[in-house]
């Protein structure tokens, strides 16, 4: 390695180090990014006088301002507007917080005639209300918190990010707006590191590595969040339905099948109706008389009142439990347009589900082996930075059903699971489920993004005489209530896969590559040997093509590599004179030639282990 690749490399180490907090974890990146906005809606309207500001708030990595103007905001207005702000920081102004009555802040707006002012504060219900200058020449209605002058900003740590469309309180019936995306940090170097996340990101991006891999498609015909997935992804999706069916079936868990509709009164037993309503896909009813009385058929949010259903078929002895149902069930929740994106927000989507009906005295153990199971899925994937978050009820809430009774065994259950496993925890306080707490695991990717995946639920409420009334005979011959763990190590198995293109970068290890190895022979001659020796490897379950393009070699490997295949096989005269193979591999690079049988039994036996060749 020459100097300057050692000092690159030492480079980039230190600014893998650069710690990028969010802005909910950090009070002095609230009072950067707050300030940043309203200078940046200052700078907008000194450029733009006819653009109104409507609401500005912070996001976790950034911060962004909607505006009303009647022409739209260009890239170079975005350098523009950022010049100004530079400007508008270097005048030292000072941020003055004042609380002002309704009445004097509702004549204010008037004053200055921006309608979406008034609007804002008929939402504000405390009172007195705060409103933030700008020295003397800029307010706008916030609560805050705040640097006290602009001088404490860094031009150099913020950046003008994008312009989208918005509309107005989200409302696609309302005015269109221009919403302009910005971030701000504490020194140029967090933002320098921002933007090298992003960019990788850009590089990773499930959406373009999905298509280069031909894994999925969107159609517009068939609708947004609607994945179409190709012959690859199909393959895929099942390796990892394959691997964990496998792993289920040792645990005894036992399949099932359900439909992918049902009448509304099984969503009215559950809650989901009443609590759910508005992220599920409309009642389908015969006629409008149906629909007046809420009789029809709705496509299925969840799959645990299916099983449900099977588990009550037949009266249940306690000698039967736990009982653990399983299914890859397609679900289907009305997102809206705007929360989509690629395969990690769909509007249909499979869930790894599975229910379990225990005992109330084999709760705990059954739940650190579910535990146990996910832990060991999360292994085999190669997923290691996760935490694990402990999703309860908010008390102040009447989103949840069921007893204090219920929430606090439920709630103590999943507690003693994570304190007994010495698992590193944090509490989620209102993620809990409407009908139970959850234990969820919260994956961080290689660009310290966060995403749930697997999740354990701990249910008294369902199985209540108020839902279910499901029941179980005990050994002294009374009737008793089970209780129900939901469970999905996957979570979403549309997510999970978006997930995992980016965290590999497309690059699957070779047990779940959708195409393991593919042999490149030199010329026509050498065809004959490379389909013989790929139906070998296909007849012991490795998946094995032959590139027959005919296109040379040299385009044969920027090809493979391209798709990122992690075993590459060279076939020239030679290969096919010795039966060898020229072996390169994306994890360890060129192996040199080596016989077909031991390239084989190494190919299988990495596969068996999880590892790559």
């Amino acid at each position: 390695m020459s100097p300057n690749s050692s000092n690159q490399s030492q480079q980039s180490e230190q600014v893998e180090k650069i710690y990028l907090p969010r802005t909910s974890e950090s009070e002095n990146l609230k009072k950067i990014r707050h300030t940043a906005s309203h200078v940046m809606a200052m700078a907008v309207q000194k450029l733009f006088p006819k653009a109104q500001v409507t609401i500005g708030p912070w996001i976790e990595n950034g911060f962004y301002y909607d505006f009303d103007n009647p022409e739209p905001f260009s890239e170079n207005d975005l350098k523009t507007i950022k010049k100004e702000m530079a400007k508008i920081i270097n005048r030292k102004l000072a941020v003055i917080r004042e609380e002002v009555s309704r009445e004097e802040a509702e004549r204010r707006i008037q004053e200055i005639k921006e309608p979406y002012k008034l609007e804002i504060l008929a939402d504000i219900k405390n009172e007195p209300i705060t409103i933030y200058h700008l020295g003397n020449e800029w307010w706008d209605l916030c609560a805050g918190p705040h640097l006290e002058n602009t001088s404490e900003l860094n031009p150099k740590a913020i950046e003008l990010e994008s312009v989208a469309g918005a509309y107005w309180r989200g409302d696609e019936t309302k005015a269109q707006l221009q919403r302009i995306y910005a971030t701000a940090w504490e020194s140029p170097e967090q933002l320098a590191e921002y933007k090298r996340r992003k960019e990788e990101a850009l590089r990773r991006d499930h959406r373009k590595l999905g298509k280069e891999l031909g894994l999925f498609i969107f159609s517009d015909l068939v609708g947004p969040g609607l994945p179409l997935w190709t012959p690859k992804g199909t393959l895929l999706r099942s390796l990892l339905e394959d691997f964990l069916q496998q792993e289920q079936l040792k645990r005894g868990y036992l399949p099932v099948v359900t439909p992918h509709i049902a009448k509304v009164d099984l969503f009215k037993i559950s809650g989901h109706w009443q609590k759910y309503k508005e992220d599920m896909f409309p009642l389908m009813a015969e006629d409008e008389a149906a629909a007046a009385l809420e009789n029809g058929f709705v496509m299925k949010p969840m799959n645990c009142p299916f099983h449900i259903q099977i588990y009550k078929s037949e009266l249940r002895s306690y000698r039967e439990l736990p009982m653990r149902l399983a299914e890859f069930g397609t679900v289907y929740r009305y997102e809206q347009s705007g929360e989509l994106g690629g395969l990690t927000r769909v509007r249909g989507f499979t869930v790894d589900d599975s229910h379990i009906f225990v005992t109330p005295e084999q709760l705990d153990s059954e739940f650190l082996s579910v535990v146990d199971l996910i832990l060991s899925v999360f292994n085999k994937l190669q997923l290691k930075n996760f935490k694990a978050r402990l999703s309860f009820r908010d008390r102040t809430s009447d989103k949840y059903i069921g007893s204090d009774e219920a929430w606090d065994k439920a709630e103590g259950a999943i507690r003693r699971a994570v304190e007994k496993l010495g698992m590193e925890h944090f509490e989620g306080i209102g993620e809990a489920a409407f009908y139970g707490p959850k234990l969820d695991f919260i994956f961080k990717d290689a660009l310290e993004r966060e995403w749930q995946l697997g999740t354990v639920q701990v249910d008294y409420n369902l199985p209540s005489a108020e839902r279910f009334d499901l029941e179980y005979v005990a050994e002294d011959g009374s009737r008793q209530r089970p209780v129900m763990i939901h469970r999905a190590p996957f979570g979403s198995l549309e997510r999970l896969i978006g997930i995992l293109i980016e965290e590999y970068a497309g690059d699957f290890p070779l047990w779940l590559a959708p195409v393991q190895a593919r042999l490149l022979p030199v010329g026509d001659t050498q065809l004959d040997f490379a389909k013989d020796v790929v139906a070998k490897m296909r007849a012991l379950g490795i998946r094995a093509e032959v590139d027959t393009s005919g296109d040379r070699l040299g385009k044969q490997i920027r090809n493979a590599e391209k798709e990122k295949i992690p075993v590459m096989a060279v076939v020239g005269a030679k290969e096919v004179e010795t039966n060898t193979l020229s072996i390169r591999t994306r994890a360890s690079g060129e192996l040199g030639v080596i016989p077909v049988d031991e390239v084989v039994d190494k190919m299988k036996d990495a596969i068996a282990k999880f590892e790559n060749f």
